[in-house]
């Protein structure tokens, strides 16, 4: 029978789930077709140089996620997400992280992929520069899916103190080079994990950031459980962040308990009336 006229009969939930377990491949094979038009070699030194034309003021990404006598967050401007779809489109960036540090967070996440996540450079770029006013301004990470060592060269252009990588999504050699590239540009990286194969993956690259993403690849849902278990079998020296899912100071004080030094937490803050109020109470937890 030819292949337009045979019929395949799927659940729902079949149907939903296929979609879940599929989407971060879609979003890196997107990725990579999105950055392939920027993409040409990137030595370490143009990083280098990138990096000292940025007047950084201020601690470092990593150093500010170290905040003795209680945990660090991380704020994230999210206009969208895949399993969230549209949460605030039409968010100034700027303004919205300008509301996260008169609220007392630590450092700051911008989204800036725009197929899933309706962000951009620009949006990043933009709230850096609206920190540049501020006495001491609050670190960045460029929040994307990392591919190539030109996004990185783009963060460092731009002011970003730290990039994500996602260490399913990637190589043990794409890792490497990401983190080589972060390294000659002066940036922190954030090694993201979703279970404990992705964990000693990450611990062989020596990463100075962990983030323990709560969030099931392949069904969505959020188990905190899942930080409560991975985050004490990291060595004491790596900076703990917990990611996904923490709504509530109760959220946060589970995360505290485990051993977490950070919170990266978006689509709570996202949707809050008055994002201080919510900081406040994470960062006491």
């Amino acid at each position: 029978m030819p292949p337009s006229r045979v019929k395949t009969i799927a659940s729902p939930a079949c149907t939903a789930l296929s979609w879940l377990v599929d989407k971060l491949a879609e979003i890196i094979a997107w990725k990579r077709l999105e950055v392939a038009d920027r993409v040409r070699p990137v030595s370490n030194q143009e990083l280098a140089q990138a990096a000292s034309q940025i007047e950084h003021r201020g601690p470092s990404f990593k150093t500010n996620l170290i905040q003795p006598g209680h945990l660090a967050v991380i704020a994230e401007v999210k206009r969208s997400s895949p399993s969230a779809g549209s949460i605030r489109a039409d968010i100034d960036a700027a303004a919205q992280a300008r509301a996260y540090a008169d609220g007392g967070a630590d450092a700051l996440s911008v989204l800036t992929d725009t197929r899933y996540f309706g962000g951009t450079l620009a949006d990043l770029q933009s709230v850096i520069a609206d920190q540049a006013k501020r006495k001491v301004p609050i670190p960045c990470i460029r929040k994307d899916f990392m591919v190539h060592r030109i996004q990185v060269l783009e963060a460092a252009q731009v002011g970003a103190r730290c990039i994500l990588i996602i260490v399913r999504a990637l190589s043990d050699s794409e890792i490497r080079d990401l983190h080589d590239a972060a390294k000659a540009a002066n940036l922190d990286a954030l090694f993201e994990v979703h279970d404990e194969d992705e964990l000693a993956r990450a611990l062989a690259h020596r990463p100075d950031i962990i983030g323990v993403n709560n969030r099931n690849l392949s069904t969505f849902k959020i188990d905190l459980a899942f930080a409560e278990r991975v985050i004490p079998q990291m060595p004491k020296d790596v900076v703990k962040v917990a990611e996904s899912g923490i709504q509530t100071v109760a959220d946060a004080v589970r995360m505290r308990v485990a051993g977490a030094n950070a919170l990266l937490v978006g689509e709570s803050l996202m949707r809050a009336e008055n994002p201080g109020i919510l900081l406040r109470s994470l960062r006491s937890a």
